[in-house]
């Protein structure tokens, strides 16, 4: 059966797939252009990030984001005034380890994830980024 979403939530999902591949091509400048200046992550390491070029330094930059493959299930999409609510399931494979992040290269690690995206001034940004681990899955 066809689910049927409201525009704001077509238009994330759209965002929110960009933002999957910007991270797996470790594209800077696009990450830069989808995440929010206020942009808070609490990442499967356990560690909470707060601001954009926090983030870019510490993931992407660092080489702790650096993916064969990132794949993501979307389960729930919903949109409530100036957010839309991203979750599922995703799937992501290390190129190199990250020891600090429980990262080995080419373990396939399955993670929950909630995206939360907000309208700034009539543009779409990831504002709030939660992943966890799925321990022995």
């Amino acid at each position: 059966m066809p689910q049927h979403r409201n525009p704001d939530e077509q238009l994330v999902l759209l965002l929110d797939d960009q933002e999957r591949m910007a991270a797996l091509n470790r594209d800077g400048p696009a990450l830069e252009k989808l995440w929010s200046d206020e942009f808070i992550l609490n990442a499967p390491n356990n560690q909470v990030v707060v601001g954009k070029g926090a983030v870019l330094e510490t993931f992407v930059r660092a080489g702790i984001i650096n993916f064969s493959t990132f794949e993501r299930q979307i389960e729930l999409v919903r949109a409530d005034g100036a957010f839309v609510i991203v979750m599922g399931l995703e799937t992501v494979q290390p190129v190199s380890s990250a020891p600090s992040a429980g990262l080995v290269a080419g373990q396939v690690i399955r993670r929950r994830f909630t995206n939360i995206w907000r309208n700034e001034s009539g543009t779409w940004r990831l504002f709030v980024r939660h992943a966890n681990v799925i321990a022995g899955y």
